[in-house]
């Protein structure tokens, strides 16, 4: 398999350089405490922001759906895949977004997929989009022949630069992350939306980790800033804080209906399952209901952060519950995460090229799961492995 050497021997660079993933298998339902390999250990690194993944009232919704629905639709959205479960979830999802209409999809990543091509169909449009925008972004705006606009990180005073020399194109798409997930930071939408309003572009923000998390009841960035009626195109999951999988793109009535006919994920893959379509559902009406694991979810993450900050470790500027523990090259980071997972604390290093080299970290992720006593015994693991490696203050 001589053809395949190549591979072999970037695997081989990625383990001497540290920057080789040991994927962890758990054993157990999402949770704030898991299993894995038998060992169980508290964790810290799941998207799992609301603790909706083990969740009764969602499992429940699920294995009902199983009964009532199947296992799996049979085709694709446009065809025959497209079952009352799917639309009830779309009603839901608009109601709770205060948009005119939502479509869902597969995963998050196929929500961007599906819209940033089917609105850029040409070289004569442009795309202004943030450097630090997700992989699911980038490979969206790669399937475009769209000209390519790329922005300094939250910089909009580079993005009105870009805008003008852009100024000429049939249409403009400025898409941000509303959450940035390896520092926490927020997008400064206000400022975005003036600026495309100035320059009669549109705006698209991808708020992953802004669902569940920003505004009422984890409405999002759009709600957090009140920006109603301003955005043209909001993409989320639901597969983080709404603790199931699958993404959607909420926004205007016709812009719903132009991507049932034009996006090619929704024309030719294959709809989401029942069970987790349900699921979904359940997620949304407790949402709906309570803001109770969004007020949770936040007292857990400023408590670790405080924790964290007083034993030393530098966690950068977070804005959200994501706390970043930076601690610069990516030997480092995956140590500390091995030395953690020894102790009981599952929280995976992260590094270049998910961020720039030198800035390799720990990333926390933590959840409405956790208790105030988790978050003691997170910070004091921290503190001890730190101090066995000189990483800490």
């Amino acid at each position: 398999m001589g053809n395949l050497d190549f591979m072999a021997a970037e695997l081989e660079r990625l383990k001497s350089e540290g920057l080789y993933n040991t994927i962890r298998t758990l054993g157990s339902p999402q949770g704030g405490w898991i299993r894995i390999e038998g060992k169980r250990v508290l964790n810290l690194c799941s998207n799992n922001y609301l603790g909706f993944g083990n969740d009764p009232r969602l499992v429940k919704r699920a294995a009902e759906a199983l009964k009532t629905h199947g296992v799996g639709p049979g085709a694709v959205r446009s065809i025959a895949g497209t079952m009352d479960l799917h639309l009830e979830l779309e009603e839901k999802l608009a109601r709770f977004k205060g948009a005119e209409a939502a479509l869902s999809l597969q995963s998050g990543l196929i929500a961007n997929v599906a819209t940033v091509p089917a609105i850029l169909e040409t070289a004569e449009d442009a795309v202004f989009t943030d450097e630090l925008n997700h992989a699911s972004i980038i490979d969206a705006v790669r399937l475009t022949k769209a000209r390519r606009f790329i922005y300094k990180h939250n910089d909009v005073g580079d993005l009105k630069a870009k805008l003008v020399e852009g100024k000429d194109a049939r249409r403009k798409l400025i898409v941000t992350d509303g959450v940035f997930s390896m520092d926490g930071d927020i997008a400064p939408l206000p400022d975005i939306v003036e600026a495309a309003e100035a320059a009669g572009a549109m705006v698209m923000v991808d708020d992953a980790h802004g669902e569940g998390v920003l505004g009422s009841h984890g409405r999002g960035i759009v709600d957090h800033f009140g920006l109603h009626g301003r955005v043209e195109i909001e993409v989320g999951t639901l597969s983080k804080a709404f603790g199931v999988v699958g993404g959607f793109v909420s926004g205007p009535r016709v812009l719903v209906e132009y991507l049932r006919q034009k996006a090619r994920p929704f024309l030719f893959s294959s709809a989401v399952t029942p069970p987790d379509v349900a699921a979904c559902i359940a997620a949304v009406e407790v949402l709906t209901e309570t803001d109770e694991p969004v007020r949770k979810l936040w007292e857990n993450g400023k408590a670790l952060k405080e924790g964290l900050a007083a034993a030393g470790f530098n966690t950068g500027h977070s804005r959200t519950p994501i706390t970043p523990v930076i601690l610069g090259e990516a030997s480092t980071a995956r140590e500390f995460s091995k030395r953690l997972f020894e102790e009981g604390i599952f929280a995976q290093a992260i590094a270049f090229p998910t961020v720039p080299k030198g800035t390799a970290r720990i990333r926390c992720m933590v959840s409405a799961a956790h208790t105030p006593e988790d978050i003691r015994t997170a910070v004091e693991t921290f503190g001890r492995v730190g101090k066995a490696m000189s990483v800490s203050g």
